[in-house]
């Protein structure tokens, strides 16, 4: 068995383009998608990380505001500035790149946007309407692995999945949104002992937890389906995963590559929050309007 691709890039673009659709029948409304990203302080992963995003939204059609902070910034005045973007009508999307500098409390800065913005998934109602299974902005990377799932026709319900992580970003609400898609679920991660007794047994194994070669072929079942999310550097400086995507090739069926699997998917599924985002707005002020 050689294991498919799940081409990540390819996959993000045809997304894109339904998003870009959706900004374009928004604006014959009068209507411009707007996404805010505070970058505070000068950490260079996070400056490009901002510049992609900025990036997407121009590719997209969208309205776009970057507002940089000193690493000195107060926690008070960074809340100040999310409370001015919060009510401003030309924002649907606001998102605070982390990390932030130590001083700051992130959790009192996610829980200070306004759910109805938090693109980024991680306000507390966003992810307890997801554990819910109500109607939710989801956390991005998740969001965009089951997109990838979706789009090879992978049937979830029933699977067992073994999500290697437990981070909030992406390993517990990985895990609840396959529990969703009525996949039966086991969460390993740093204190699992024999983690491949518990690998072997998935049908699909989604690796996040930021080290190389966790994922080897000897963790693997013959023809799983092995998701990487991990973003790690090999001895020559190279982007790999956490997964050795070369010894696991002859024995999954799919797999997704480092780079160009997950990574392509997580801004553009933070897109497809942004416009999900103004569409809610556009229903309420019509609904406004009717009354």
């Amino acid at each position: 068995m050689t294991a498919q691709i799940i081409n990540g890039k390819e996959i993000a673009q045809a997304v894109r383009q339904e998003i870009r659709e959706e900004v374009e029948q928004l604006k014959q409304k009068g209507l411009v998608p707007g996404l805010a990203v505070i970058l505070v302080g000068d950490n260079q992963a996070s400056q490009t990380y901002v510049r992609n995003k900025e990036k997407a939204c121009a590719d997209l059609g969208m309205h776009s505001v970057l507002i940089k902070k000193p690493a000195t910034l107060s926690q008070e005045e960074l809340i100040e500035n999310i409370n001015e973007l919060n009510q401003d009508d030309s924002i649907h999307g606001i998102l605070v790149q982390l990390p932030l500098p130590s001083h700051i409390n992130e959790e009192a800065i996610i829980e200070a946007i306004s759910p109805e913005k938090d693109v980024d998934g991680f306000h507390p109602i966003n992810i307890g309407r997801m554990m819910t299974g109500q109607r939710a902005f989801l956390p991005c990377t998740p969001y965009g692995v089951m997109v990838m799932l979706k789009h090879i026709n992978y049937d979830l319900e029933g699977k067992h999945v073994v999500v290697v992580g437990r981070s909030n970003i992406v390993g517990k609400p990985m895990g609840q949104l396959l529990l969703n898609a009525n996949a039966t679920v086991t969460y390993c991660h740093s204190k699992t002992k024999d983690l491949t007794y518990f690998t072997k047994q998935a049908d699909v194994i989604v690796a996040a937890v930021g080290r190389r070669n966790t994922i080897t072929s000897e963790h693997i079942k013959e023809g799983a389906v092995v998701i990487d999310v991990g973003i790690n550097r090999n001895e020559e400086g190279k982007l790999c995963g956490d997964v050795d995507y070369e010894d696991v090739l002859s024995k999954a069926s799919y797999v997704t590559p480092v780079p160009g699997g997950v990574g392509p998917m997580t801004i553009t599924m933070l897109m497809q929050n942004t416009i999900e985002s103004a569409q809610r707005a556009y229903n309420v002020r019509q609904s406004a309007l009717k009354c």
